[in-house]
């Protein structure tokens, strides 16, 4: 199995820390939505080291960065990123007053940090990703204000320099076939960006498992010990209130089948699926409950298998 990396600085915690081989970055020639282009904060990031490999990394201190910049370093060829795609990183960040390491991943053989493009947790980071190209590394400098973002004021006028290896992107949503399901599961429709929206039957909460396939992919299969990289919804059944979503803070799931933070019932669910698939399952309240969904309700997942780490 891949070994994740956790990438865990957030905006809050950066708002308050007080020999190149890359040469001239490449300009990013594309016609983004995010509008965040190179700059002469970014352009002045270099790092001694090919794509995947830990670099060390120079820049002329203190950088100041004119809101949120983006250059590349090396050009992957793969497809272009978009908003709430799941990406395998690698990722060196930095104080850009002067040049400390913040947080470095491990950069480990077979491992990665698992982050969406557009997750609002780093909004400098999740915003600057989109239209990057799978197999590249970039430079993404920020102010301080804009690696906050709408989350708050920036205590600090540090800005942020962030140099990242894009190993691996998802899908952004389940992209399989359309499936009819029992009539007396909870309905589901999908907004254009794929987030769903749960109807719950005017009915008492019913006692025994019960799931269908909304859309069948033609992935790969899941077994029982798969970590599967997804996006989901829980709903209780009774109040009809979200009890978490992905979707609404624009992150992934990794649902790790062999652990113990699964429940029985959710997992039961989901071995002999397949990637690409989107399922709705009804949980009973007796079959045992997660974090996100106690055990004494019964909870209506959606859930989007999007991959596996392997």
């Amino acid at each position: 199995m891949r070994r994740l990396s956790a990438l865990i600085v957030t905006a809050s915690v950066l708002a308050t820390l007080t020999a190149c081989s890359g040469g001239i970055n490449e300009e990013v020639e594309v016609d983004c939505p995010s509008g965040i282009t190179s700059g002469s904060a970014s352009d002045t990031v270099e790092t001694d080291t090919d794509f995947g490999a830990a670099p060390e990394v120079t820049f002329p201190v203190p950088l100041v960065s004119d809101g949120v910049q983006v250059s590349v370093i090396e050009a992957g060829d793969g497809d272009e990123l978009e908003t709430g795609q799941p990406v395998l990183i690698e990722a060196t960040i930095l104080n850009g007053t002067d040049g400390t390491v913040i947080q470095q991943t491990s950069y480990a053989e077979d491992a990665g940090s698992l982050f969406t493009v557009g997750d609002s947790g780093l909004p400098a980071l999740g915003n600057a990703l989109e239209c990057v190209t799978v197999g590249s590394r970039v430079a993404v400098t920020a102010s301080a204000q804009a690696n906050v973002g709408d989350q708050g004021q920036a205590s600090t006028d540090d800005s942020v320099v962030y140099v990242i290896d894009v190993l691996d992107a998802f899908d952004a949503r389940a992209d399989g076939s359309f499936q009819a399901v029992d009539g007396d599961l909870p309905a589901v429709v999908t907004a254009p960006d794929g987030t769903p929206g749960i109807t719950i039957p005017n009915a008492l909460a019913p006692t025994e498992l019960s799931s269908g396939t909304l859309r069948k992919g033609d992935g790969e299969k899941v077994t029982d010990d798969s970590a599967l990289v997804a996006k989901l919804t829980a709903v209780d059944w009774n109040t009809g209130a979200v009890t978490s979503s992905t979707w609404e803070t624009g992150s992934t799931a990794v649902l790790n089948l062999a652990g113990t933070d699964i429940s029985e019932g959710l997992r039961e669910v989901l071995v002999g699926k397949t990637v690409g698939s989107q399922v709705v399952a009804v949980i009973p309240a007796d079959v045992g409950g997660t974090e996100a969904a106690p055990a004494s309700s019964t909870i209506v997942y959606v859930i989007d298998i999007l991959g596996t780490l392997t």
